[in-house]
């Protein structure tokens, strides 16, 4: 069994998605590892990962429009606004989704499907640089 690990940043611009899938490829490829799996972990509290449809950017446009529907910023029992009104609530999305993901490795490539890709789903309205690691695991 071989491990092989890193990290990357990506800027972001604001809330969003952000399509991290061919970093990780690059990553997975130059890991030399055929068969095993890739764990992605986004090293922050106020951002996730989402494995969504790559496709159609509309799709990304009514999970983001939904996220806001479902935890908007002006919720007024909040108490932790520290850095402002996007505070808890880039928190609660956070937790609403995935810090991390796995995607099985099978001939040196992700399995991921046709309309699959991994996205960066930035929770503040500030950018910010945020950090990905990844650990690829396998033979």
């Amino acid at each position: 069994m071989a491990a092989h690990s890193d990290t990357f940043s990506i800027r972001t611009r604001g809330k969003g998605t952000y399509e991290i899938t061919s970093e990780v490829a690059s990553m997975v490829a130059g890991s030399g590892i055929r068969d095993g799996t890739v764990t992605v972990f986004v090293r922050h509290t106020s951002a996730s990962l989402v494995i969504m449809e790559n496709a159609d950017p509309s799709a990304r446009q009514d999970l983001e429009a939904f996220f806001d529907h479902l935890v908007p910023e002006d919720t007024p029992y909040f108490v932790h606004i520290y850095e402002g009104p996007d505070d808890m609530p880039s928190h609660i999305r956070m937790a609403l989704t995935r810090s991390s993901e796995v995607v099985p490795v099978i001939n040196g490539r992700m399995a991921l499907g046709t309309w699959q890709g991994i996205f960066l789903f930035e929770h503040r309205r500030a950018a910010h640089e945020r950090q990905i690691a990844i650990a690829v695991v396998g033979e």
